[in-house]
């Protein structure tokens, strides 16, 4: 079996999903890959997280292994070969984290958009009784705030639920310089989830992700979500000319 490049724990992940026109979205999507759609309505998400225990080839580095990051993801879909499954993934607009190592290498290794951003976060969750996430942080000069509340108990999404289409996914897609696909595989345990979320986010998204994004991320979310978290494995990735599906 593959070794992992990445293993860390990631916890508390705050989810604020936003419905967006496709056609803000298709000039994003990867080759080899279509947009995916939850009945019929195309999602981008919102999404804080802890990194702990963050290990690049089973190796800790100092100072860098727990941070915050914030990214925004869209989700896609590529169709199996024969009778293959179609391998459902996400594509990341923008990541931020808060230390240039991490970007640095996630940018090289993965070929994903981070940016470097300073972070603050503030956490009290119980996966039992609920509780609040809140992460914060200044890019570009201007200041950006995400923060949920979370009733009741964190419980596995149902099959076919809109919590199941935005948390489990196994795939990452993203561009090369060349234009080519480069897709890598996430593993984790299904995650509970905190379903009854009242969230916010505050900040103006224009600067962050372009004017073609910037008015669905102006309304409110469609719906929010806290995932508990789990131990992740990252595994090294492939152009999908390359891979074998």
């Amino acid at each position: 079996m593959t070794r992992p490049f990445l293993t860390a724990r990631w916890e508390s992940l705050l989810f604020l999903d936003f419905a967006c026109p496709r056609e803000a979205l298709e000039p994003l999507v990867p080759a080899g890959t279509e947009l995916d759609a939850f009945e019929g309505v195309t999602i981008v998400s919102l999404v804080g997280l802890l990194f702990v225990d963050t290990r690049v080839r089973g190796v800790a580095i100092p100072c860098h292994h727990t941070f915050e990051e914030v990214n925004l993801r869209f989700y896609v879909r590529r169709e199996g070969h024969d009778a293959s499954p179609a391998r459902r993934g996400v594509v990341f607009v923008r990541e931020l984290v808060p230390r240039a190592a991490v970007a640095a290498v996630a940018r090289a290794a993965f070929g994903e958009p981070y940016r470097v951003a300073p972070m603050r976060r503030r956490i009290a969750l119980d996966a039992a009784r609920g509780g609040s996430v809140e992460y914060a942080w200044r890019f570009r000069g201007h200041d950006h705030r995400i923060a949920g509340e979370a009733r009741g108990a964190a419980v596995v999404p149902a099959a076919g639920s809109e919590a199941e289409f935005v948390v489990e996914h196994r795939y990452g897609y993203s561009r090369s310089r060349d234009g080519s696909t480069f897709e890598y595989e996430v593993e984790h345990p299904p995650w509970r989830v905190f379903d009854d979320v009242t969230a916010t986010f505050e900040g103006p998204p224009e600067p962050l992700y372009g004017p073609a994004l910037a008015p669905a991320l102006s309304r409110p979310p469609r719906s929010a979500r806290i995932a508990v978290g789990s131990e992740v494995l990252v595994f090294p990735g492939r152009k999908l000319g390359q891979t074998q599906f």
